[in-house]
């Protein structure tokens, strides 16, 4: 089962404001990485504890991003490698929008909390999590449940069940449409997009 590209989940974690080491972002090196934008309300910076905290209606852009949610944390450790936890307290969910114009491609991730390991790659979405790939503008693949974790160093991604599920009775619930007609329907926008 492939749920959204998830090549493509690859870019939420740079909503969280992580720069990966070089070589593993999979961006081109001639490619320049685009700026990041935070606004909030507040921002903490130690530049000995290497931590920024931005608090108040966070919202962060990077190229095609964008990240909402209440309060950012962002780490780095001695190694380099950055660490981002982004979580709410007066909204209902962290929402993390991914898009791929070319592909008429949209990845959209929420939780109560957002967390990304620069180290491990993994990004998790954690208590009422749901990510769901659009495409045209409609939804085609839908994951729901308590967490899901993103592996970005084996493309897999891993649900889990609990009481804070997003789905019925605790489950975890999966709605992934055959790719043939995913690729259709892109296909048809594409079509559609043509002068």
């Amino acid at each position: 089962m492939t749920l959204p590209r998830l090549s493509t989940l690859l870019f939420i974690s740079l909503l969280l404001g992580i720069v990966l080491p070089a070589g593993m972002s999979g961006a081109q090196e001639n490619e320049p990485d685009p700026d990041t934008i935070v606004l909030s309300d507040t921002l903490d910076y130690d530049d000995n504890e290497r931590e920024s905290v931005f608090t108040g209606n966070v919202i962060m852009t990077r190229g095609d991003m964008t990240l909402h949610a209440d309060k950012l944390v962002l780490v780095e450790d001695e190694d380099g490698y950055q660490y981002g936890t982004a979580t709410v307290s007066t909204r209902p969910l962290v929402h993390i929008r991914q898009e791929n114009p070319e592909e008429f491609e949209v990845i959209e991730a929420q939780g109560k909390r957002g967390e990304y390991d620069g180290k491990t790659e993994e990004l998790t979405v954690i208590g009422q999590a749901v990510v769901t790939r659009f495409i045209c503008g409609k939804p085609t693949d839908t994951i729901r449940g308590e967490r899901v974790v993103y592996k970005q160093q084996t493309n897999t991604y891993h649900a889990y069940s609990g009481p804070e599920s997003a789905a019925p009775k605790g489950r975890v619930r999966s709605l992934v449409q055959p790719r043939s007609k995913s690729d259709a329907a892109m296909e048809d926008c594409r079509q559609a997009a043509k002068p």
